[in-house]
């Protein structure tokens, strides 16, 4: 028999004295298996007299089967035997991330901490799958489900750049025969995305919020001293106007004010700094492209530079957080910041959008913006550096009829 295998079909079934098989009308190959026991099973066909099992009606849904016999078909058109394919590759996901994949990340990436941080966060779920398994129908519906949660296709693309090279580096090393991600389509996203920037009135907030911040937590600490001295405590270090009470403040001004990347800022070293010459040369070995860029300081950069180079040390991280390491994130700092100077909607990421913004409005050439971002193509700064809207309608005010 052969008609469309589906729920709706499976439940008017009954079992006869003898086995039999229904043939799907639109996959050649995906057969529905009935038994006399009434037990029924998924199979795929893919050559003449060779088939897999693909699963019990009530383990397997019919929807499931049908993704697994299309993947199972596409190998076979491919030249490979999934046979073949699928007893050489038992390795689980979380065996092959744990002995291969997250070692060689830790020695070969910059962001390490970020990757093996994505690859916690969006594909524990799938540990227990075998490499194998992780096909294009499962990130399919696993993309599909964080659509609906609300996850932008930008994000979720960038996570799945991220299982793609898993599964590459898997192929790679003899783990995997076939990439089955490889041709897995990105989500499709606006390739002029408005860019949110800071308006003056936002930038005035936050930077108010930033002196009300330090004046606080200066006040904190000196009233924290006083009660320390009444009870015969030893006195914590206070601060001047000459010195910053912690890192927030400085770093949200050398990212207004140099367009770093977060990352890029977290690892600056003091060597990278030359006062004199009142620039930045931020070195390969972190940036994202690993190549290096030269920044000019204005004035107030080279501000925020010497107020750091007077009061702290002056080798190694600008900006170290405890046992003098490179700092993970500052989110929860940022956030209370944010709601202080009530902005919404506006990520760490988006004071890099602020800069280039301002240096487009200022009407700076987009070559020379590419350069201090670090681009290496000036189409992404085409998308990264729109105009203002009002910058716009001035424009277009200029032209008149007369």
């Amino acid at each position: 028999m052969q008609v469309k295998i589906s729920n709706s079909l499976i439940k008017t079934l009954k079992p006869e004295d003898k086995y039999y098989e229904i043939r799907d009308s639109s996959l050649k190959g995906f057969v529905l298996r009935v038994s006399p026991s009434g037990v029924m099973s998924f199979y795929c066909q893919y050559k003449r007299g060779k088939r897999i099992v693909l699963g019990r009606v009530g383990v397997i849904t019919c929807a499931q089967a049908r993704e697994k016999a299309i993947e199972i078909l596409n190998l076979t058109n491919q030249g490979i035997d999934p046979q073949k394919n699928k007893v050489n590759n038992k390795l689980t996901l979380e065996d092959f991330l744990n002995q291969h994949y997250i070692p060689w990340v830790k020695s070969n990436h910059k962001r390490a901490n970020k990757t093996l941080a994505t690859i916690s966060r969006c594909f524990k779920q799938f540990n227990r799958y075998h490499l194998i398994e992780i096909t294009p129908a499962l990130i399919e519906r696993w993309r599909t489900k964080r659509l609906n949660s609300g996850v932008s296709n930008a994000t979720i693309n960038r996570d799945t750049v991220t299982m793609r090279s898993i599964i590459t580096k898997a192929t790679e090393w003899g783990f995997l025969e076939f990439n089955m991600l490889s041709k897995l389509k990105a989500l499709k996203i606006d390739q002029s995305p408005k860019v949110r920037y800071l308006s003056k009135d936002e930038e005035t907030q936050l930077r108010l919020s930033l002196l009300e911040r330090e004046a606080q937590l200066k006040q904190t600490r000196v009233q924290a001293n006083q009660w320390r001295l009444e009870r015969g405590y030893t006195p914590l270090d206070e601060f001047s106007d000459d010195q910053y009470y912690d890192h927030l403040m400085p770093m949200v001004l050398i990212s207004i004010n140099t367009g770093l990347r977060q990352g890029e800022l977290f690892n600056l070293t003091w060597n990278m700094v030359d006062l004199n010459k009142k620039s930045l040369i931020v070195t390969g070995d972190i940036t994202k492209n690993s190549s290096s860029r030269y920044i000019p300081l204005n004035d107030e950069a080279l501000a925020v530079f010497q107020k750091l180079y007077d009061s702290g040390d002056k080798n190694g991280l600008v900006f170290p957080s405890k046992n003098n390491k490179p700092f993970n994130t500052v989110k929860r700092s940022w956030g209370t910041l944010l709601k202080k100077a009530k902005i919404e909607q506006f990520r760490w990421h988006d004071l890099r959008h602020h800069f280039a913004s301002k240096l487009v409005m200022a009407e700076v050439d987009l070559n020379t913006v590419r350069e201090l971002l670090g681009h290496s193509d000036i189409k992404t700064t085409l998308r990264y550096a729109h105009l203002a809207p009002e910058h716009k309608i001035s424009a277009v005010q200029k032209i008149c009829f007369k």
